[in-house]
């Protein structure tokens, strides 16, 4: 039984990994999981400076998932190389570095940096990042913008890159074919749904900035949709999320054309979800004799 799966020329010893910003990276749950067991770990946005994040309260509970407005806060592209990067190669494991910026110019910064750092197995950009001299509009949420920092990351990344795509749109197939265009190696998604939550005894939003990222098992139906519907629209690998909570979670979105799939806030839930699925798709593998886990990558009947 062979779960290996192959993105842009990186081999992972199975297809789950960690959704950024719902693992660290990997720190905080090592004492949990054993992070030799996963495909990847893919770590928290990485800046080129400290960012401190938004206003508190950041996170509620909604049916179904969780709104969050963090703010993509973390200590900055210096700390992460002195720190994170020593811990996790004591592990047999795929590094991804998720890259957030708020211009071309900060995400080029970064990708620069990690370029010299051998360790480093791929590139994961959010461009739901505000893009500051947009007018805030996010990266993501245009195709000439998405055309654009996909291009300039490519001129300078020493890793293979991965687009992570904002669900917010009108045409998901739009903004791949984009990012495709522009020379992505792989793409994932969705990132989060915006959202608001409002309390109605205090009369106040829930959180602080007003709106924030939906995520969890409400939003799989969505995700699974926008994954297939991408990719049957680019020829590049999959990676999908979006409210995967078990094998069979998992494994829907193979079928539906992922490469790999990556677990984000179930793990806030249960900090074993990630082994779990590991293990629920070799049980799957062997109940259908699958012999490769390849064989499973988008072959839903019509």
């Amino acid at each position: 039984m062979n779960t290996q799966v192959t993105i842009a020329g990186v081999t992972f010893r199975n297809p789950v990994m960690t959704a950024s910003g719902t693992f660290g990276s990997g720190m905080e749950y090592s004492e949990f999981v054993d992070l030799n067991k996963l495909g990847a770990v893919v770590t928290k946005g990485v800046a080129n400076v400290p960012w401190p994040g938004n206003p508190t309260p950041r996170v509620a509970e909604v049916y179904g998932g969780m709104l969050n407005a963090i703010g993509l806060q973390n200590p900055g592209i210096d700390v992460f190389l002195e720190r994170d990067i020593p811990f996790l190669k004591q592990y047999d494991t795929k590094i991804i570095v998720n890259v957030c910026g708020k211009t071309v110019e900060d995400y080029v910064e970064v990708v620069e940096r990690l370029g010299e750092e051998p360790a480093v197995s791929m590139l994961e950009i959010n461009v739901s990042c505000p893009n500051v001299k947009e007018g805030a509009i996010a990266f993501g949420q245009k195709a000439d913008a998405l055309f654009h920092i996909t291009q300039e990351i490519k001129k300078h990344a020493k890793q293979p890159v991965i687009m992570k795509l904002s669900p917010n749109v009108t045409d998901i197939t739009e903004m791949a074919k984009a990012a495709e265009a522009a020379g992505a190696d792989a793409l994932s998604l969705i990132n989060t749904i915006t959202g608001m939550k409002i309390d109605i005894n205090r009369r106040k939003f829930a959180i602080a900035n007003k709106t924030g990222g939906m995520s969890g098992p409400a939003i799989k139906p969505i995700a699974v949709r926008m994954v297939y519907q991408t990719a049957h629209a680019v020829k590049i690998p999959i990676i999908g999320m979006g409210g995967i909570a078990t094998a069979e979670d998992a494994i829907e979105f193979l079928l539906a054309g992922a490469s790999a799939v990556s677990v984000g806030a179930m793990n806030f839930v249960n900090p074993y979800t990630t082994v779990e699925i590991v293990e629920g798709i070799e049980a799957y593998m062997r109940k259908y004799h699958v012999e490769n886990v390849t064989d499973l990558i988008g072959v839903v009947e019509e």
